[in-house]
């Protein structure tokens, strides 16, 4: 990993820990968060080149501890008097000394789920505060400009101020309630990291990393939460065929023609055994259901020896408890590897016209491979070429113009 990397990895997990650990002296979220912020810019700028420090953590708190300062200085004596306390408490850069060695995170994560935010807001300030993705990845995802996007998490900080949220854990009652979100929040990290929505590289490692990271310590706070196992399961099955999901070039190649040799056996021998524990403790949820198909592809030895008249089952199973339009496309795969691509091909067109598909290449990118399937080259190249307008990752327009290109 290069320096540049190890830093954005470094940052990325002390965040929300740094976030804690000022939210838990001064109260105020919404500040410490803007100041944590800044004092993540300055490391990410300064790091590098100077090096990493011997107490990045502490280095963190103090910067944004006098981001803070800065900000409060026209304020009362009172605030004045406490800003002082704080930077007295608070040790330089490199001293450890009295900077808490907790990991604040999952608290600074539910407190982002709070209930008097709406889900986009709550997914929006989740992922920055805690996944550490920047404005504009973020605004990729939710396929909203960045403006807006800022704007949202602004919006989210002022009306956690509003309600006047504490810095603790809830109880379990309202974990369970937002535990949803949080859950949705930790996928769509994974899947940022996975498969990145935009620029020149695949995958960021670092992000997934973290995602599993942070599923697991959720797992530990909540163990007998099956859709929680069942998460942390799906990540792990999915991430194992991370290292021959691309060429040496960063092209990118599909699942079925991996080498399924470079898969990480670790991995999926876990995450088998997370999701068999899952779904057997109780009723399924969508974690659980997507678990269970990607084991049943990662212990395929072949492309040839998939067993996709089980995978289409278990799609059977997530339409009814979790349906919606990716749902449907991924269905249509599995639909059309059993009863033909032409059958594929009606049920990816009930999705035409559905806002919601619009702005993704994936509709374009499946119905292409289907076509080529059924023989259909002339409107499977226009389909690629179509997918490859739409997305902004650099390695799958590559491998749609070429799939195009072999059809011309």
């Amino acid at each position: 990993m290069n320096v540049e990397r190890q830093v954005e990895a470094l940052l990325r997990e002390l965040a929300p820990q740094v976030i804690g650990l000022l939210a838990r002296r001064h109260g105020q979220f919404d500040a410490c968060e803007d100041a944590v912020q800044e004092a993540l810019l300055s490391a990410a700028q300064q790091w590098p080149e100077q090096g990493i420090p011997d107490s990045p953590k502490s280095w963190l708190a103090t910067v944004a501890s006098r981001r803070l300062v800065d900000e409060w200085r026209s304020e009362s004596a009172r605030r004045r008097r406490e800003e002082n306390s704080a930077l007295m408490d608070l040790s330089g850069p490199g001293e450890a000394s009295t900077v808490s060695e907790s990991d604040d995170t999952l608290t600074v994560l539910f407190l982002c789920c709070h209930p008097s935010l709406s889900a986009p807001s709550q997914l929006a300030l989740t992922l920055r505060a805690v996944g550490g993705l920047t404005t504009g990845e973020i605004a990729s995802a939710f396929l909203v400009g960045e403006s807006t996007l800022a704007q949202r998490v602004s919006r989210a900080k002022q009306t956690i101020k509003k309600a006047g949220a504490e810095f603790v854990l809830p109880p379990p009652a309202e974990l369970a309630e937002r535990l949803r979100v949080v859950l949705h929040v930790l996928y769509l990290m994974f899947n940022e990291g996975y498969t990145t929505s935009g620029g020149p590289e695949l995958h960021r490692a670092d992000l997934t990393a973290e995602a599993v990271r942070l599923t697991r310590l959720l797992h530990r706070l909540m163990p007998d939460e099956d859709e929680v196992t069942g998460l942390l399961a799906l990540m792990l099955l999915t991430d194992a065929r991370r290292a021959a999901r691309a060429g040496d070039d960063g092209s990118l190649i599909p699942l079925a023609d991996q080498d399924r040799s470079r898969w990480d056996a670790g991995m999926i021998a876990e995450g088998v055994s997370l999701v068999s524990e899952a779904l057997e403790a109780g009723p399924v949820g969508p974690y659980q259901v997507q678990a269970a198909i990607a084991a049943v592809h990662d212990e395929a030895a072949t492309a040839a020896d998939t067993d996709w008249p089980q995978i289409l089952a278990l799609y059977d199973v997530l339409e009814k408890v979790a349906p919606g339009p990716v749902v449907t496309l991924n269905r249509a795969v599995a639909v059309a590897e059993v009863h033909g691509p032409e059958a594929g091909l009606e049920l990816i067109a009930t999705l035409d016209g559905d806002a919601r598909m619009d702005q993704t290449h994936r509709v374009d990118s499946v119905r292409g491979h289907l076509l080529e399937l059924a023989g259909d080259t002339g409107a499977a190249r226009e389909a690629y070429l179509r997918a490859a307008g739409k997305t902004a990752s650099e390695p799958e327009k590559r491998y749609l113009k070429l799939r195009a290109q072999r059809l011309g």
